[in-house]
């Protein structure tokens, strides 16, 4: 069981402007996959494993079927970071799309993680509609887009991109960047879940992840 947040969460990360380096937030988590991703849960651990590649090793989730199945509609694809419970943070990570390029081609980064129907979701889409290249919260319902800015599209490539995602809990502001680590590609204000896991993977697709950082400050567990 996590404790809920102080007030001291009122202040973290407030010193964090868009597009600036993590400040007076701590490295609590780092992976390049190197010695493994014995640090992850992936919920279909059948459908992750760490690949050789040209980039070094990497986490690759490979399936686009899962045996994953979520109580309401959201992604199937999720592999979260193990022992690790933030309010406030900074993610950044590399990611690569596998599939052939189509309208909803995407990646997803996870945070606020609760359980599997309590969280929210950054959804980097190839086309942005309702239901794609948008921020989604998933409270006891199928997911919901909260985005107040998106892009018209996340120009995937088979290439590797850069992601990252800002959260301070105290005003409720989540940022998402893709490439760009100055403009937010995506924003949303919401207060729902003030802490929570971090993860990564995809919705119904297939994609690469290495070099995954997060700063934070950790809420302690009971």
């Amino acid at each position: 069981m996590v404790r809920p947040l102080t007030v001291l969460f009122a202040f973290a990360l407030l010193a964090v402007a868009v597009g600036e380096t993590p400040k007076g937030l701590p490295l609590v988590f780092e992976d390049d996959f190197e010695k493994g991703a014995g640090r992850w849960e992936p919920l279909d651990p059948d459908g992750w494993k760490v690949i050789e590649t040209k980039q070094g090793k990497v986490f690759s989730q490979f399936k686009k079927a899962s045996a994953y199945k979520p109580p309401h509609r959201s992604p199937y694809h999720i592999a979260l970071v193990k022992d690790v419970v933030v309010g406030d943070f900074v993610l950044e990570a590399k990611c690569q799309s596998t599939v052939k390029d189509y309208p909803h081609r995407d990646l997803c980064l996870f945070f606020g993680y609760q359980d599997a129907a309590h969280f929210y979701y950054a959804h980097l889409g190839k086309r942005a509609d309702d239901h794609a290249n948008q921020i989604f919260i998933v409270n006891g319902a199928d997911r919901k887009k909260i985005s107040t800015k998106t892009t018209p599209a996340t120009n995937w490539t088979d290439g590797w991109h850069r992601v990252k995602v800002v959260r301070s809990v105290a005003d409720g502001r989540i940022e998402v960047y893709f490439d760009d680590m100055k403009t937010a590609a995506m924003t949303a204000k919401d207060t729902t879940f003030v802490w929570g896991r971090i993860g990564i993977g995809s919705f119904d697709d297939t994609g690469n992840w290495n070099d995954v950082k997060v700063w934070g400050r950790k809420v302690e567990k009971k």
